[in-house]
């Protein structure tokens, strides 16, 4: 009975700003790696940013430098920031993470998608 729900998303300028959030809840043991997604119009789905449990991050090479990864562990959160945004990063952002639950062990468990448009 995981259940991630992201928050945010909207219209942003380019060279704006916005900070996604994703908070999971349920009967949640623990949680592991957390990241976000995001899926263009015409594109696959690929991964922005990456945060292991003891902060480690990794990030995609078209958003470094731009975008930082946080996760607040005793709210079962992740955040996303992203500054000086451009029109390519246009996309529905999805919520990721590794979770232990005593039913069913460790999974992974998805978010429905914010969208984020990147326009003037």
């Amino acid at each position: 009975q995981v259940r991630l729900v992201e928050s945010g998303g909207g219209l942003v300028q380019p060279g704006g700003s916005l900070r996604l959030s994703c908070a999971a809840s349920g009967s949640i043991f623990g949680i592991n790696a957390m990241g976000w997604y995001r899926q263009a119009p015409g594109k696959q789905r690929e991964l922005v940013a990456a945060i292991t449990s003891g902060g480690s991050t990794n990030y995609a090479d078209s958003v470094k430098g731009r975008f930082t990864i946080s996760r607040d562990n005793a709210k079962n959160t992740v955040f996303l920031q992203m500054n000086s945004l451009k029109p390519e990063d246009t996309a529905v952002y999805y919520c990721n993470a590794e979770i232990v639950t005593i039913d069913n062990g460790l999974a992974n468990y998805w978010g429905q998608g914010t969208q984020v448009t990147v326009s003037s």
